[in-house]
């Protein structure tokens, strides 16, 4: 796994629920199949803008869009947390504020395989041009949203 899928795989995990220590995190990365020291998991989280938030019982990690995280980070990979299909549609998940951006930059690209989009607060609505292109669909925009 490289270091952009790393990250995706970091952001989606914490994305998901309540990750409360870094072992946690570590774990739950083992499971996708992606084994990291603690140095590299704690520099990953501070190039990602990840901060730890206290809260009731303890706290967690979280994404924010400020943070210490490097200016120049790409711009569809700092705000993309998932992407996910079924048979007919593609959603795209994002950090909070993120999905219009999101969305005019995929509506920019003039993708022949997308019909348009629907951007909420933190979704995208992809929908495809033909739903026999569903999958290749995502598979383009995890290469354009993820990998760069």
């Amino acid at each position: 796994m490289n270091k952009k899928e790393r990250f995706f795989t970091i952001r989606k995990i914490i994305a998901a629920g309540a990750v409360d220590s870094q072992e946690e995190l570590k774990r739950a990365l083992a499971r996708q199949g992606c084994s990291v020291t603690q140095a590299t998991l704690s520099r990953d989280l501070k190039d990602l803008g990840a901060s730890w938030v206290p809260g009731p019982g303890g706290g967690r990690y979280a994404l924010t869009s400020s943070g210490s995280a490097p200016a120049l980070r790409t711009l569809m990979g700092s705000g993309v947390t998932d992407i996910a299909a079924n048979e007919s549609l593609v959603v795209v998940r994002t950090m909070p504020g993120a999905a219009g951006t999101v969305a005019e930059f995929l509506d920019s690209q003039r993708l022949p395989d997308v019909l348009g989009t629907v951007a909420g607060d933190n979704t995208v609505l992809v929908i495809p041009a033909s739903v026999r292109r569903t999958a290749a669909l995502q598979k383009l925009l995890l290469q354009k949203l993820v990998a760069g």
